[in-house]
């Protein structure tokens, strides 16, 4: 649900209160009934979801419901909140993503094992105020899963964009890139694009400095660091060019010369993205043995509890899930999804 006081839990019952999509999957809720309740009423749509208690030993036991929310009462006052960043829903959000990373995890064939997870956007500041050291999801799922190498990318129709290093304050981003951190993104680009179905991606890698550097004239990391990624990469046998100016390269992306941009810090990859994109992209973590993927936007305090929020990019991220997860379990050419279960 992410965090209960943003759009979470709007956005999330009006993306599964489509039929198709529930066709698709059985979806479970990590998260509160109050606030789905209340984003149900001011949509003037019928609950559709089985609840359980998260404490119950009623979730230990399969449940033949298309959709189920189960319910952690421990957060029943969240109603209660303002909309703004707080401790208590940094708490509730931070125990809902770990119980899932749980279920992504296990590897026992019970009730409670899960596919693949989409996370509504969480706060921050809300992590922060609530006592945890985790930027976001991306590293906290690194962690528990162990993985070495994780990425954040977002897939679109029209553009695909993966990040070199992600949430760190933009005047350290230089003091990050090392050649492996430049490298690692292409590489896990390129394998989530055969994912993907592409069998052959075109990689363009952004540079850090306006021009790419021209040269030196503005600056070395072009040179020095994101160069040898490229040959690197290249000596693997991946189809990756660059570093290409920041300005143009999307663009190009965009009509179809490449399948796959790489971005040396967020901002640069993201505003294309949403710009170009808005309401059709996915964040998805690549990297770790688990799917994740989310919306492309944030909790949006402003316009919560209001009916307001548009739930088309949790749809993309839903859709993409389940082609993943498909995937995952037939290896090869990937499916669109269309009239299967998982």
């Amino acid at each position: 649900m992410g965090d209960p006081t943003g759009i979470g839990p709007e956005i999330i019952m009006k993306a599964l209160a489509d039929e198709d999509l529930q066709s698709l999957a059985r979806f479970v809720i990590y998260g509160a009934n109050a606030p789905l309740m209340l984003a149900a009423d001011h949509a003037g749509i019928e609950p559709f979801w089985y609840r359980v208690p998260a404490d119950s030993d009623r979730i230990e036991s399969p449940i033949d419901e298309p959709v189920i929310v189960h319910d952690y009462q421990e957060f029943g006052d969240l109603l209660r909140l303002p909309r703004e960043p707080n401790r208590y829903g940094g708490a509730a959000s931070k125990r809902f993503v770990e119980d899932a990373i749980s279920d992504c995890l296990s590897d026992a064939p019970t009730p409670r094992r899960i596919d693949a997870m989409v996370t509504a956007p969480i706060s921050k500041q809300a992590w922060r105020l609530a006592g945890f050291k985790w930027p976001g999801h991306t590293e906290l799922i690194a962690h528990r899963t162990r993985c070495r190498r994780s990425c954040m990318m977002f897939e679109a129709p029209r553009l695909k964009v993966v990040l070199a290093t992600i949430h760190i304050p933009l005047m350290d981003v230089r003091n990050h890139l090392t050649i492996g951190q430049v490298f690692d993104p292409i590489d896990l680009g390129h394998q989530a694009c055969v994912a993907l179905g592409i069998e052959s991606p075109r990689i363009a890698v952004c540079g850090l400095n306006p021009h790419a550097g021209e040269g030196g004239l503005l600056g070395d990391e072009e040179t020095r660091v994101i160069q040898p990624a490229i040959d690197m990469a290249n000596r693997a046998g991946i189809n990756a060019s660059g570093p290409w100016p920041a300005d143009t390269i999307f663009s190009d992306a965009v009509r179809g010369n490449y399948d796959l941009v790489v971005a040396m810090y967020h901002d640069q990859g993201l505003i294309p993205i949403k710009l170009m994109e808005q309401g059709k992209s996915s964040n998805w973590t690549i990297g770790p043995p688990i799917i994740r993927t989310s919306p492309d936007h944030g909790t949006a305090f402003d316009i919560a509890g209001r009916n307001r929020a548009d739930a088309s990019s949790m749809q993309s991220a839903l859709r993409l899930a389940i082609r993943l997860a498909i995937h995952s379990r037939t290896p090869g050419s990937l499916p669109d999804g269309s009239g299967q279960r998982i």
